[in-house]
């Protein structure tokens, strides 16, 4: 026992003269984090507002009294998500899944590089099977996770987990088509023949499906007992805008060349992405995340905050730009400036939607920004929030990052107003919703990440 003892001393000795602490507590060094603003989003500095109406509420809802409250520091985005943007997202999910079938097939015919390689030209099938298919070149760590699980997959999906292979270029013209199992693979993502009109061929939008997992944090800190993997949860959806909206919203109304051309032409790229429901852009928002952090990985560098949509408070208090109490974001209380000329997109006058020089949506960045630089947060589209609606929300919400975040409640806030609507819509404090399976010609959305670094706060002197 007395051997033991000494060894354990003598090892404690040698470790601590070779360390560089001298005995002391200093901490663990990681790598150092410097804050970096996201791409087309801008610093919002935390703080406390009034949040709610702080006019007369003449719609008479009462569902917004006002009330101080604070939150914390944040990037949001400076426009609403513009078609261009959102097409990004579309394609990224539709190239996956063609280079996921094209996987699988060349995993179940044994086809792969004759060399043992893959190559970059895409000369057959095989150069696009799963890059864990040659298990000569992995390093230790990634051999045993594909002998331990990626092989295996799980019980829901054979192939999760496998690697794929994005280094060869995908080919799309049918004059390019290296063999008959690529052409086979292909085609399978376009609609029937019989389904197309006027020699369109056209991707078959319905299998355009984005899967992916979160962590239940508000149901996982509520349960006394459980384990982890009981509170993840997987969610799946349709990428592709519903691009019907613009008939279903207008009965008796022709609003045909949106409904063909608005999301996928360029005309339309810099223009707010519309007929996305609540769920398809809480998943726009996990891909971004995803996107994001797999090219901070690829260059060895911590992973940033998770994308999200913007809880109701967060929403007014940045469409207010450091304003107390106004009525717009950029103050208020009229939709004018002292030139005569509107201030935002919306139907100033009835049945007149074109008096602000606009029929339908507007540019993203059009119009003045407010005092945060963001733009449109009054009119062009509605814009949904994190938040569930209910109308005596605000009085027992906390006072800290007030949020209402209820899953079983389907009526989700929006904020702003739209194109379409009335200028009370596009006053700061006024409340809305719709339905989290809803999808309108008039709704959009933004995104904000949470700021981690150097306190901020917009109160500051």
């Amino acid at each position: 026992m007395k051997k033991y003892i000494l060894l354990a001393v003598l090892i404690s000795f040698l470790y601590s003269c070779g360390s560089k602490d001298n005995g002391q507590l200093v901490g663990v060094k990681g790598k150092a984090w410097h804050p970096e603003k996201p791409y087309g989003m801008t610093l919002i500095p935390g703080g406390a507002f009034i949040m709610g109406k702080s006019d007369d509420d003449l719609a008479n809802v009462q569902d917004a009294p006002t009330k101080t409250v604070t939150v914390r520091s944040f990037y949001m985005d400076e426009t609403e998500i513009t078609n261009s943007e959102y097409r990004q997202y579309v394609h990224w999910v539709r190239d996956s899944i063609v280079r996921m079938r094209l996987a699988i097939a060349a995993d179940e015919q044994g086809a792969g590089a004759a060399d043992g390689k893959s190559s970059k030209k895409g000369g057959s099938i095989g150069d696009y099977a799963f890059l864990d298919s040659d298990t000569t070149n992995m390093s230790v760590y990634d051999k045993y996770m594909y002998d331990n699980y990626t092989s295996m997959g799980s019980g829901n999906d054979p192939y999760a987990g496998r690697k794929l292979n994005k280094k060869v270029p995908l080919k799309w013209k049918t004059s390019e088509y290296p063999d008959a199992s690529y052409t086979e693979v292909m085609d399978s993502m376009y609609i029937p023949a019989e389904e197309a009109y006027n020699g369109l061929r056209t991707i078959d939008v319905n299998k355009l499906v984005f899967k992916y997992k979160w962590m239940d944090i508000q149901a996982a800190a509520k349960a006394k007992v459980g384990k982890r993997k009981e509170f993840i949860r997987q969610d799946s959806s349709m990428v592709y805008p519903d691009t019907t909206v613009w008939i279903k919203d207008f009965a008796y109304s022709y609003n045909e060349p949106m409904h063909n051309d608005y999301f996928w032409h360029q005309a339309y790229g810099d223009y707010p992405v519309v007929g996305v429901n609540w769920k398809q852009a809480k998943a726009f928002c996990a891909w971004r995340t995803l996107y994001h952090n797999a090219e901070r990985k690829r260059r060895h560098q911590n992973n940033v905050s998770t994308y999200r949509l913007p809880t109701e408070a967060e929403w007014e208090y940045a469409a207010r730009g450091g304003l107390e109490s106004g009525t717009y974001p950029w103050g208020g209380p009229y939709a004018k400036n002292d030139r005569g000329c509107y201030l935002a997109n919306f139907k100033p006058v009835r049945g007149d939607y074109a008096a602000d020089q606009a029929l339908y949506t507007v540019e993203a960045d059009a119009y003045e920004a407010n005092d945060y630089g963001l733009y449109n947060m009054a009119g062009n589209v509605s814009e949904w929030t994190e938040s569930s609606y209910d109308p005596t929300a605000y009085e027992f919400v906390s006072t800290m990052n007030p949020n209402v975040s209820d899953q079983k409640n389907m009526r989700k806030v929006i904020r702003g107003g739209s194109w379409k609507d009335v200028a009370y819509y596009l006053q700061v404090g006024t409340r809305d919703f719709e339905y989290a399976d809803s999808a309108r010609s008039y709704i959009g959305f933004r995104t904000i990440q949470d700021y981690m670094g150097t306190d901020v706060t917009g109160n500051a002197k």
